[in-house]
């Protein structure tokens, strides 16, 4: 069996495990368009922080993990296209296959800014080479005022990133709040006073009309801003042409079935690029999380290896701190909700037909790991003692029987 994975991320190494527990032998490659081993794009911002280093970055898996796990990697490399059963490269290369994953993730979304293509001095904040690029821009000066469009997870951890690399950071976005797709009002409030006490200045309700070379003319207010650095982090778009061009059903994402199956035989796709099954809606959508990213490439591995694995547990969740405040959100927040704020934490948790289906916690986010697990498990909240889960989430709450199956104990 010839295994080929198209993507190096977190899906991608979730795919390769996957296979390797049912196929030990067989070999895999995999191809990508960027030149460095799998590693953690979450730390890219601590990269530039100067709490981690890029080795330590490129360290997502061991040294030896594609040799170990008998990978051909074919890192700096594009698949231009697939013929059947092949895979054309950038260089020429055909590569035969008899099962792929479609592992291709995302790129920044840049919408239409008149004027945009005339700032020199701009990046995305997407990859390791991105970051690169914003620390050459700005120089280890600490002169440079830098411009970030977009309140979301990704521009608010360049702010973090840079905040004490330049003169100033300001971040715009047309949203009345930061992080606006993934929490309302109050706790959006809550990390933006945080940000704002340490530097970030935040122009909210406003988007750009037009750029010169080194400023912002901005449509609501009608103010100019000057910046020497730009930095659009508006959003992404998954990357799905080459699964549309092989014939793959695609909606906002690569369509695929609990099996990580897509609608073309021998074909898999998982992570940023594939639609997911959220339980806690059910609706079909991108979750591009790093924990769903693995289990859809987990899945989609072993299932290409001859497997018969389901992944059926999908939530959306975020966990991000920004400047030493943490956050933890995962799933829905439509129905009632119990709220908490207390020596500085904020915790809200949504119910609704006797189940947990959503939570956001700001501050104390230490077991957030079991509200997750009420959720993916789609618990009783009547068969658990929640009233002490909601006040101290512990295992004590949960019966004997279920405390042994989370720890391990029971099968």
């Amino acid at each position: 069996m010839k295994y080929l994975i198209i993507g190096n991320g977190t899906a991608a190494v979730g795919c390769i495990e996957g296979i390797r527990v049912v196929d030990k032998t067989s070999p895999i490659t995999v191809v990508s368009a960027e030149p460095y081993p799998a590693y953690g794009r979450p730390l890219i911002s601590y990269l530039l922080q100067g709490k981690t280093t890029e080795e330590k970055a490129l360290r997502y898996r061991p040294a030896d993990f594609y040799e170990a796990k008998g990978v051909t990697a074919l890192l700096g490399r594009t698949v231009l296209r697939i013929d059947g059963k092949t895979a054309v490269l950038d260089d020429g290369t055909s590569l035969p296959f008899d099962r792929l994953c479609l592992a291709t993730g995302s790129r920044p979304f840049v919408p239409p800014m008149e004027g945009l293509d005339r700032v020199e001095r701009q990046t995305s904040f997407m990859t390791l080479d991105d970051a690169k690029r914003l620390r050459a821009l700005l120089g280890g000066r600490k002169d440079q005022n830098v411009l970030i469009v977009g309140a979301g997870l990704i521009g608010l951890k360049c702010a973090e990133g840079i905040l004490g690399l330049a003169r100033s950071v300001t971040v715009i976005d047309l949203a009345p709040r930061i992080l606006p797709n993934v929490l309302d009002e109050e706790p959006a409030a809550i990390i933006q006073r945080h940000m704002e006490r340490q530097g970030v200045a935040f122009r909210l309700g406003e988007s750009v009309r037009r750029f010169t070379e080194n400023t912002a003319a901005l449509q609501n207010s009608g103010e100019t801003l000057a910046f020497d650095v730009l930095v659009v982090a508006v959003g992404v778009r998954p990357n799905t042409e080459l699964a549309e061009a092989a014939g793959c059903k695609v909606e906002r994402g690569v369509c695929t079935d609990s099996h990580s199956q897509t609608t073309v035989p021998g074909i898999y796709a998982a992570g940023d690029c594939a639609l997911s099954h959220d339980i806690t809606t059910g609706t079909d959508r991108i979750l591009a999380l790093l924990p769903n990213a693995y289990l859809q490439g987990e899945t989609a591995g072993m299932n290409m290896a001859g497997g018969d694995r389901p992944f059926e547990k999908a939530v959306p969740m975020n966990a991000s701190g920004f400047l030493g405040l943490h956050m933890v959100t995962a799933g829905s927040y439509d129905g009632e909700a119990w709220l908490s704020r207390e020596g500085g934490n904020y915790k809200r948790l949504v119910t609704r037909d006797d189940r947990l289906v959503g939570f956001i916690l700001i501050g104390d986010v230490e077991r957030a790991g079991i509200y997750t697990s009420l959720i993916r498990e789609r618990t009783p909240l009547s068969s658990i003692d929640f009233g002490l889960i909601r006040e101290k989430p512990q295992l004590m709450a949960f019966s004997s029987t279920e405390r042994a199956k989370k720890l391990g104990g029971a099968r």
